[in-house]
């Protein structure tokens, strides 16, 4: 019975452990980071690329910051993930893995809610995740166009903000398609679906962080 009881509490430590540490076993952070989105604007791999930097703020929405930091430290999520919805003067979407496999695994791993804050809004700008609901935040996320405080009562609780003039870039994402691409179809076909019926798509073609790399040395 000894026995037992210790390899119990053995195991419920080793899960509190391990929700303190980021896919690749770093701690996660706990002050305000900064990602670098790589995007080819023209849809098209080696054309035009620009680039725009975001501060992850783990005070804002500890949640959400983890799982991006997870995001990041997994480059099969965000590289070559298409910016699917994209509505002028509302917001872009974006986040859906470009390999089906990759969005099933990441469909199925929801995160808790991060409750809203008085003093964080969705102003343009702000990064948000997607949800469909409470308890439904996977790798979805989207970055406000305009200030949608509209959206702060429905769950929606910013983690990031977009730094300096990179607002300009994102302001350059394709958005002749608006809202055409079927999420359905990016999440069972991925980027076979999106290269066929919508090409100039533009993408994310890369992530980094100098703070995840420092600490991973």
């Amino acid at each position: 019975m000894v026995g037992s009881k210790f390899y119990a509490i053995a195991a419920i430590l080793t899960v509190a452990s391990a929700s303190e540490t980021d896919v690749l076993g770093h701690a996660y952070a706990s002050q305000p980071w900064d990602a670098t989105f790589h995007v080819d604007l023209d849809g098209k791999p080696g054309g035009d690329q620009e680039t725009f930097t975001v501060r992850i703020h783990p005070e804002w929405a500890p949640e959400g910051a983890k799982r991006f930091q997870d995001i990041v430290q997994t480059p099969s999520v965000l590289t070559g993930a298409r910016f699917f919805r994209v509505v002028p003067d509302f917001m872009v979407q974006f986040g859906i893995p470009g390999n089906p496999e990759v969005a099933q695994h990441w469909n199925d791993k929801n995160i808790p809610d991060d409750p809203g804050r008085r003093d964080i809004s969705n102003k343009k700008g702000y990064m948000t995740y997607a949800t469909a609901g409470p308890g439904t935040r996977t790798t979805q996320m989207f970055i406000n166009y305009a200030d949608n405080s509209f959206l702060d009562s429905q769950g929606f609780t910013p983690f990031a903000e977009v730094l300096n003039n990179g607002m300009d870039v994102v302001n350059k994402i394709q958005s002749k398609y608006g809202e055409e691409p079927s999420q359905g179809l990016i999440q069972s076909k991925g980027n076979e679906y999106l290269e066929s019926k919508f090409p100039d798509l533009s993408f994310v073609s890369g992530v980094s962080s100098a703070f995840l790399s420092k600490e991973s040395l």
